[in-house]
């Protein structure tokens, strides 16, 4: 079953830009072939079309979210990435595209007329790109940028001269069923009419478009009824006709006050304000008040006694305040003809005052200054510590296209960023060597330490590709340096050799012990005794040998003694 849709959230993103190609051409007998990385491809943009074809937008009400295609990478051999198609979104004649905040972005009315909302990505350049007379084989290539990612709303704004207003059940979709040839869906109940219809009608050599509107009820602009979700479908008509029901059959509702609890809900209902973006055929009606734009007044069903008799009532009274008044009757098609008339004058004259073109208003051309800053430095404060903030297209996007990893890819980025003046801005408003920069906002900042004395000049200096010999520590130590140096070397080596000697005293003569038994060994095998009495006649062994042999052989009395005991 078809629906219609007339009011959708868009999520879009735009392709991101594909990276640049690190690449040396080798080829033999060519030993320096030089750089030929490729460029990256830039990402697909996010476009809306309008597509005379297209009549709703429920196709974007089931996938709210797209995404335009990725750039391709860069490759070697100088081949650079394809660059993404551009995704073109077909969209309804008189779609009107507004930011989450309501602001009218664009309003797509002629056929063809287009509107970028998401742009793709820059893609990055391959080191070919960024080679020189100075920095002849570069050993980086700058990253590709993310695409815009952008939320924007769409509504459906019918393209119409001539909107039937009304309350429910007056008989609005009977009486352009009547005068053209559409065909909406007729009932005898309120609020049949959930969409809106619209009808060609033609008026002698005229012809011109009429919208049906969905019954409108008091409170209609603040959202009661279905009047607050369609009324946005009367903002491009350029004249009102009011239809009233002369043989309602509710005893509190007559024409008179139906006229103007109506006229009430258009002066409530504040249209939006359109400046001519994205290709509008005329904007100039969309800002005028519904209620101050032309109208007729139609009183309908005088085919029935008590809508006859109604008519004639209220004749009177709609004509002193102005409006032209016609008696219709949709089923028997009286008084269409002098009403489809009517319309077309409204009509002619709508259309006069839009082919009146003002005079061309003189172009000026301001060239843009050369001393122009293409970024702010902002002094802030954080922890206690001082802070400063670097904000602008050009420095946010080099963040981007920078990879960290890359000591030489780091260079070229201080070199751009000393060569657009941060360095010079970041002294005139006093910031000290350590001081902390951030460079884009608080969400997706780049946090590093300045050092001023990191300058321009890395294509001069050599070293291996990828590397940027002023990141490299160069500095000598000091006279005290190298004192200390010296002397926690020795405090170590003490330290050393004060373990090692209590390793030795806690093994408790272990060393000895060995020497002992194997002398007492060697007597035992010589026949040498091993014990002796002593004055009283008790006999004393000597498991290691008689002392004083042990001391003709090298042992120290102390050692002798300990082995007594």
């Amino acid at each position: 079953m078809a629906h219609f849709v007339d009011r959708v959230v868009l999520h879009t993103t735009g392709g991101n830009g594909g990276h640049g190609c690190v690449s040396v051409h080798r080829e033999k007998f060519k030993p320096l072939g030089g750089p030929d990385g490729g460029n990256g491809g830039d990402g697909g943009s996010v476009v809306l079309v309008v597509d005379p074809q297209t009549t709703t937008l429920l196709e974007y009400h089931h996938r709210p979210h797209r995404h335009g295609q990725d750039g391709g990478v860069g490759q070697g051999d100088l081949r650079h990435g394809t660059r993404g198609p551009v995704l073109e979104l077909p969209v309804p004649e008189g779609t009107v595209v507004k930011d989450r905040e309501g602001r009218v972005l664009a309003d797509l009315v002629e056929p063809g007329a287009r509107f970028t909302i998401a742009e793709g990505g820059q893609g990055g350049l391959g080191n070919a790109a960024l080679s020189s007379k100075k920095r002849k084989a570069p050993g980086f290539a700058l990253l590709g940028t993310p695409g815009d990612a952008q939320d924007v709303v769409l509504e459906l704004k019918s393209v119409a001269d001539i909107a039937l207003v009304g309350f429910p059940s007056a008989g609005k979709s009977s009486l352009i069923a009547a005068m053209s040839a559409a065909r909406p869906k007729i009932a005898d109940y309120p609020f049949t009419t959930l969409v809106p219809n619209l009808g060609v009608v033609e008026a002698g050599e005229t012809r011109f478009t009429v919208a049906d509107v969905p019954g409108l009820i008091p409170g209609a602009a603040e959202g009661k009824g279905l009047g607050h979700e369609f009324l946005r479908h009367v903002e491009r008509c350029a004249a009102l006709v009011h239809v009233l029901d002369c043989a309602s059959l509710e005893t509190d509702r007559d024409p008179l006050g139906d006229l103007d609890a109506i006229e009430a809900e258009l002066a409530a209902y504040a249209p939006d304000a359109v400046e001519g973006a994205g290709g509008t055929a005329d904007n100039s009606s969309n800002a005028v008040p519904l209620n101050d734009r032309p109208r007729l007044v139609a009183l309908n069903k005088t085919d029935l006694p008590d809508g006859a008799a109604m008519a004639e009532l209220v004749r009177e009274e709609l004509t002193s305040r102005g409006y032209r008044v016609f008696d219709v009757s949709a089923l028997n098609r009286d008084g269409l003809r002098d009403l489809g008339f009517a319309m077309a004058e409204l009509v002619l004259e709508a259309r006069a005052q839009r082919e009146i073109e003002p005079a061309p208003v003189p172009v000026t051309v301001r060239p843009r200054a050369v001393n122009r800053k293409q970024f702010t430095v902002t002094a802030e404060s954080k922890g206690g510590e001082p802070l400063w903030r670097v904000r602008g297209d050009k420095p946010e996007r080099w963040i981007v296209q920078t990879d960290f990893g890359n000591d030489e890819a780091v260079g070229y980025l201080a070199d751009r960023l000393v060569a657009v003046g941060i360095e010079d801005e970041l002294f005139k408003q006093g910031a000290k060597p350590g001081d902390a920069v951030v460079i884009g906002s608080e969400l997706d900042g780049v946090v590093f330490d300045w050092e001023p004395t990191m300058a321009a000049g890395a294509e001069h200096l050599g070293g291996p590709r990828g590397t940027d010999l002023r990141f490299d520590d160069h500095s000598r130590p000091t006279r005290a340096e190298k004192k200390q140096d010296q002397a926690d070397r020795r405090a170590a080596k003490a330290s050393t050799r004060a373990e090692m000697e209590a390793d030795y005293r806690a093994q408790d003569g272990a060393p000895t012990k060995r020497r002992a038994e194997a002398a007492t060994a060697e007597r035992r095998d010589d026949g040498a005794p091993t014990s002796t009495k002593d004055a009283d006649g008790v006999e004393i062994h000597y498991p290691h040998g008689n002392p004083d042999d042990l001391q003709d052989e090298g042992f120290g009395a102390d050692e002798v003694e300990a082995d007594t005991r």
